[in-house]
């Protein structure tokens, strides 16, 4: 069983969901690079003290996700070496909102449940945080989610805190990221891996020494948010002048540790 923390930080009309692991495994690698370190100085990691870790927790989220909030799009984005990839997703979530009514979390919640990616899911919303925003791709209802999870007891994203963020965080995305679509998206991973693997073979003299990084995604910033997913857990942050809402939601979830080669979030 795994548990992980996420962050979602939410920023005027756009959200970013991310793993906290990701986010310090990002951080440390970006700090390592010269063209980077100007940047790395200007970024404030006020909500955590995690950028002080000299170490990092394999994650279960190699991607991050953005999402257009008003217009419900999504943005999922990978990593393949030192090259990014992402498809663009315009799916509403068409829930089914109930009268049934009970306190999570802290927050007095709202019962709606989903069939998405092969599962049926259960949210629980606040409409004390007027956000319509949660975890991984799901938005769309009339608050905040502050508790989430599947009918197969895979998955479970609770709303940990909203902590209140004094700077804002720019979206890590690269200028000459690769565009896919959803359908051909692991196919044209796969193909960047190979092209990844026969360079690395080239500079080890293919002796089959090189080390294989695969799918460790880039950031160039900080996030709030909350944590689950795949895992127990999420982290949310606070609303500032800025009208930045970094939420943050403990992630921890009752999962076996190698969910991700076999059990995804979307089975279909």
């Amino acid at each position: 069983m795994k548990t992980e923390r996420t962050f979602l930080d939410v920023k005027g009309n756009h959200s970013l969901f991310i793993s906290e692991n990701k986010l310090i495994r990002d951080s440390l690698t970006a700090s390592f690079k010269p063209e980077e370190k100007e940047t790395r100085k200007k970024e404030e990691k006020d909500f955590s003290k995690a950028g002080n870790r000299k170490h990092f927790e394999p994650t279960f989220f190699e991607y991050f996700i953005i999402k257009n909030i008003p217009e419900q799009k999504i943005y999922y984005y990978d990593r393949v070496g030192g090259k990014q990839i992402y498809y663009a997703e315009e799916k509403p979530v068409q829930w089914e909102i109930t009268q049934e009514a009970e306190k999570q979390n802290g927050h007095q919640a709202q019962k709606a449940t989903v069939h998405f990616g092969g599962r049926t899911w259960t949210a629980w919303f606040t409409k004390e945080i007027a956000v319509s925003d949660g975890p991984y791709k799901f938005s769309g209802l009339p608050g905040l989610i502050v508790r989430l999870e599947d009918d197969r007891g895979d998955y479970k994203f609770d709303l940990v805190k909203k902590i209140i963020l004094k700077n804002s965080f720019e979206e890590p995305v690269y200028s000459d990221a690769k565009q896919s679509t959803k359908v051909g998206f692991h196919r044209d991973k796969a193909a960047l891996e190979l092209e990844l693997m026969k360079n690395r073979k080239s500079v080890t003299g293919n002796n089959g020494t090189g080390m294989q990084n695969f799918g460790m995604g880039g950031m160039n910033g900080n996030i709030g948010g909350m944590q689950g997913g795949g895992h127990h857990g999420s982290r949310s942050g606070g609303m500032d002048a800025g009208n930045n809402f970094p939420i943050q939601s403990p992630g921890t979830i009752n999962v076996p540790s190698d969910i991700g080669s076999r059990n995804p979030i979307e089975l279909q």
